[in-house]
């Protein structure tokens, strides 16, 4: 089997919600015009992904998420067709729900999440794709009051949640994937730890995003290399370094994470040591080339891709 066939390339639609990609003030100004010329800018966004020369699709939050998308094009088949026709595939769907639930251990708040959850996952299907990524509930800032400790017994009500989910969703076909987003309880290597500890592996699988667990403050290589048979797909993403512990943890925190971000190869991933990983482990599958908000997506992704395939895919052969 062929090196490109083992390893595939995508990119998650975050990488376009950059306001100089637009040509616009803001990212209040990205959702209007998302709104205005739904079918202008979904356009202009799949054009993009295939002239960066990745082949997969992440889909996320709106306006970049499988509702839009419908709406857009009129119909899960259209959708579908419009991918096909640019050589591209729907690789996975990012589910941002569980981060914004709030109290989501409320029995009727779960069933609300799982209900969201299997008309997704349906979607995934019909659109050839068998992954959903899911963002972990936020930690709370240090030092607040009250202080809500992430313990034993508030990770066991969490993994059993992801644990019903997982099942629900291996029923409709799909496989859920824990995303490593820094400031969750699963990012830092203790917490990941711990989840995959009490989530059921053939229910819970993992998707690593190497940039988040840097800014987190641990190694993706290390925390990797003791998961690596729960990933089934990956974010390859680059960050300067940890963040402070005090960073408050509030619904700017995505934003505050931003300038930790940086061009692939710029960071402190040791990507070498990163592809060494995935051959040793021979991990298949594919592989998310993120840039949070990118005012050039087409060429970083491009730039990006470049790198992989000279630096790092010979060393992966």
């Amino acid at each position: 089997m062929a090196t490109g066939d083992r390893l595939r390339f995508g990119v998650d639609l975050v990488t376009f919600f950059h306001p100089g990609f637009w040509g616009v003030d803001g990212h209040d100004a990205i959702v209007a015009y998302a709104r205005a010329e739904p079918r202008a800018f979904w356009d202009k966004i799949l054009d993009g992904v295939q002239a960066s020369g990745v082949t997969g699709v992440e889909l996320t939050f709106s306006p970049f998420n499988w509702q839009d998308a419908i709406k857009t094009y009129g119909s899960i088949d259209a959708f579908a067709a419009e991918l096909t026709s640019r050589g591209l595939t729907l690789c996975s769907g990012f589910f941002a729900e569980l981060e914004a639930a709030g109290d989501f251990t409320d029995p009727e708040a779960q069933r609300a999440l799982i209900d969201k959850a299997e008309r997704y996952a349906d979607f995934l299907k019909d659109c050839g794709s068998d992954i959903m990524v899911i963002g972990a509930p936020l930690r709370q800032t240090l030092g607040a009051q009250p202080v809500q400790f992430y313990d034993f017994d508030r990770a066991k009500v969490i993994a059993d949640f992801l644990n019903r989910l997982g099942a629900t969703l291996h029923v409709k076909g799909v496989r859920l994937a824990l995303h490593t987003e820094a400031h969750s309880i699963f990012a830092g290597a203790r917490d990941v730890d711990l989840l995959m500890l009490l989530t059921d592996p053939a229910y819970v699988h993992m998707c690593p995003d190497t940039a988040h667990i840097i800014v987190a403050g641990s190694d993706p290589v290390q925390l990797v290399d003791r998961h690596h048979e729960r990933m089934i797909i990956a974010h390859w993403k680059d960050a300067i370094g940890p963040m402070p512990a005090d960073t408050p943890i509030d619904r700017h925190i995505h934003e505050r994470h931003q300038p930790y971000f940086c061009d692939f190869g710029l960071g402190r991933v040791d990507w070498p040591a990163w592809i060494r990983l995935l051959r040793d482990r021979a991990y298949e599958g594919w592989a998310i080339l993120e840039l949070d908000a990118a005012p050039d997506p087409v060429r970083d992704i491009a730039n990006g891709l470049t790198l992989v395939r000279q630096a790092l895919l010979p060393i992966y052969r």
